[in-house]
């Protein structure tokens, strides 16, 4: 029989855990700093136009300049890029420049960064946006693509990285 129970927060993270998502990096340049932070929440939204979702912390202030650049990047990551996703994740204490300085940047239409050998690359306007609870959720309008390899992809499950 089903319950109803009180979830809070380390049980509904140790829940999560089970759930396995693309790794991906999301970037930014401009008036507000560069910045780039290791995410799984991010999906597509719709094709007609092309356009996706990113999910940001929005208790760090650190991630401010994704609404001051109006623009970001979705860089989706694969296997070989572990050590990327964890520089990104702000885990390993890097500085933003030794952040950067573990992949090969380049741009395509807003000036955001782009990782050169990523699966794929969603260069964004950002169109809108919504506060909820703790994170902030972007909705960009895709203005540049980049299709790299057909590579394994970096997944993010039980709390570790893992090939598919």
């Amino acid at each position: 029989m089903l319950t109803k129970n009180d979830i809070g927060p380390q049980a509904y993270r140790d829940a999560m855990s089970h759930f396995a998502g693309h790794v991906h990096v999301a970037t930014t340049d401009g008036p507000g700093g560069r910045r780039g932070a290791t995410i799984i929440a991010a999906c597509s939204v719709s094709d007609s136009p092309p356009m996706v979702l990113a999910c940001l912390n929005r208790e760090n202030p650190k991630n401010e300049p994704f609404l001051v650049n109006g623009r970001f990047a979705l860089n989706t990551l694969s296997s070989h890029h572990q050590a990327l996703a964890s520089g990104f994740s702000g885990l390993t204490g890097l500085s933003p420049d030794e952040r950067f300085a573990l992949g090969e940047w380049d741009v395509i239409s807003t000036g955001a960064p782009t990782l050169k050998d990523a699966l794929a690359v969603f260069d964004c306007e950002l169109v809108d946006h919504k506060d909820l609870a703790t994170h902030r959720v972007l909705f960009g309008k895709v203005t540049g693509l980049r299709i790299g390899d057909n590579l394994q992809p970096l997944i993010y499950h039980d709390r570790s990285y893992h090939s598919l």
